[in-house]
């Protein structure tokens, strides 16, 4: 027959014996000894070499009492344990247990978690500078003529960025021109003024919305696949392939990508331009503006300099969003996940740097009256 289960603590309280059978027995029995063992100094000390059937419900709380130890900071042996229960502990304690989110969230304004949250953006700067720095080194020895870059990768990513994206920049850039013009037409309208509306689609379009809405639709479009395929790479393995065989994957990868992108960025932003202005005109038609005058008013108000800066901007952006994309998915991890984590991350990084580049460019513009 077992011996009933018994637990008792030593007459300086720091030894705890377990014996007898636990298979049915009241474990809350335990929680006084606990607690007065965790009240003592030096080592703590549980012996379980007695103990004839062991329960998973014991084990539990054994697993309970030495967290309770380690939290106090406190050293905890178990003494004369078998090696399956001595293993199971182990098991159960290689991991930190999970704080939960209520946790987190009280220390979600604390100094430590801002510091933290600095940190990690600085990283992550630093990197994307370390990135666009290879990048463009890279960049340069395609242009004279001494990478890996091939004629086959360079001419399919000009098709992604260019001739694929013909459909949606056309209707983006169409709406958005119509757009301007009802904003605009509105209120020209009330001061008689509603020629003066092509003026706006014009230098609207060209300054402003073209390259802009032309970059939010590639960073959507192309970015987010750029950072698919090149995440998809490294979860096959693929990028380590070709290192293994000598091949800086910069200038094979991303190199033909960044440069489809630049060359076809201004065509695209050019082509969204004269969409846009099409998009007004069919709008100031219905406003009472007659076509001859709607062309009139845009030889007016379309200069080289408005030009200029939307192919300044469309230029930059291209660069960004190259960048954002490639680097999202060269630096993804090796599983299903990271590809959808890479290409969120590609398409809002890319976004960010858009709107920041777009008003420092605005800027500067404003600064140097142009």
């Amino acid at each position: 027959m077992n011996e009933p289960p018994q637990a008792s603590l030593s007459d300086d309280s720091d030894h705890l014996l377990i014996s007898g059978d636990w298979s049915d027995s009241q474990l809350p029995v335990l929680n006084p000894l606990f607690n007065t063992l965790l009240e003592t100094d030096g080592v703590l000390r549980v012996d379980v070499g007695s103990v004839t059937q062991w329960d998973p419900r014991l084990e539990a709380k054994l697993l309970q009492l030495q967290r309770l130890a380690f939290a106090k900071q406190r050293d905890i042996e178990f003494l004369n344990a078998p090696d399956s229960q001595s293993q199971l502990m182990q098991l159960a304690t290689a991991v930190a247990p999970y704080c939960g989110a209520a946790n987190k969230g009280a220390d979600l304004f604390s100094f430590k978690t801002l510091r933290s949250a600095l940190a990690d953006i600085g990283d992550d700067l630093l990197e994307s500078l370390e990135f666009l720095g290879a990048t463009t080194s890279a960049v340069f020895r395609t242009l004279l003529g001494r990478s890996g870059m091939r004629r086959r990768e360079f001419l399919e990513s000009l098709a992604q960025a260019g001739p694929q994206a013909i459909g949606i920049i056309t209707l983006t850039s169409t709406l958005v021109g119509m757009i301007l013009a009802y904003l605009g037409a509105a209120q020209l309208q009330q001061f008689g003024a509603a020629v003066f509306v092509a003026d706006l689609v014009a230098i609207g379009m060209l300054r402003e919305m073209g390259p802009l809405m032309t970059a939010v639709v590639m960073a959507g479009r192309t970015g987010a696949a750029y950072a698919a395929q090149l995440s998809t790479m490294q979860t096959n393995e693929e990028i380590d392939a070709i290192s293994t065989l000598g091949i800086n994957p910069l200038e094979f990868l991303v190199v033909p990508r960044v440069l489809a992108l630049i060359l076809m960025m201004p065509l695209l932003v050019v082509y969204a331009d004269a969409l846009g202005i099409v998009g007004g005109a069919v709008v100031a038609g219905g406003m009472g503006v007659t076509p001859l005058q709607y062309v009139s008013q845009l030889g007016t108000a379309i200069t080289l300099t408005h030009f200029a800066v939307g192919i300044v901007k469309g230029l930059i952006f291209a660069a960004l969003i190259a960048t954002a994309g490639c680097r999202a998915g060269m630096n993804a991890g090796r599983n299903s996940e990271a590809v959808g984590r890479a290409t969120t991350e590609a398409v809002v990084t890319a976004v960010v740097y858009l709107i920041v580049a777009d008003a420092a460019i605005n800027i500067l513009c404003q600064l140097l009256s142009i």
